[in-house]
């Protein structure tokens, strides 16, 4: 799947580049499509009642942000973070030694626990530079969930054009 570019891997993050090496990649397919039919899912009501709506969501949104860097003349590294108690990023971008967090979450209304990846993750590197994080969600306005983290809506159009 790889090969025909059906398929691609996001490698694990770690403060320490040996490490990387070492660590899970987390495997996406390109097309959310393709992957509701391997799943059997029929129909967008269908999708809406099946348990893989977060993950395909989640797929689709890493898709489309990975897209969108073959606009850039040098893109951004990507990889994922999780550790054994269970705290997780679902994207990291690495671009001009500063890291990018961004949670992706299928619901309407976020909670300060959405971002609790994310401090985690700045007491993990508490020496990297790390941005505010983005979660980008299935509701309909960009909000600051606090002072450190941003919700995006997947479909958001900024007027500043």
């Amino acid at each position: 799947l790889a090969a025909t570019y059906q398929w691609f891997e996001i490698p694990p993050y770690h403060g320490n580049t040996i490490k990387r090496i070492s660590g899970k990649a987390k495997g996406f397919f390109s097309d959310t499509g393709f992957a509701s039919s391997l799943h059997q899912i029929s129909s967008p009501k269908a999708l809406a009642m099946n348990p893989m709506l977060g993950s395909l969501f989640e797929t689709w949104v890493v898709s489309y942000i990975r897209r969108l860097f073959t606009q850039l003349p040098i893109p951004p590294k990507m990889y994922h973070w999780r550790t054994s108690g269970g705290a997780e990023i679902d994207l990291i971008l690495e671009l001009d030694d500063c890291l990018f967090p961004i949670e992706v979450k299928c619901k309407t209304n976020l909670t300060g626990n959405d971002s609790r990846g994310f401090r985690a993750f700045r007491e993990t590197y508490p020496k990297k530079r790390i941005m505010p994080g983005l979660i980008i969600y299935a509701g309909t306005t960009p909000y600051r969930l606090n002072e450190m983290t941003t919700a995006l809506p997947w479909n958001y159009e900024s007027e500043e054009r």
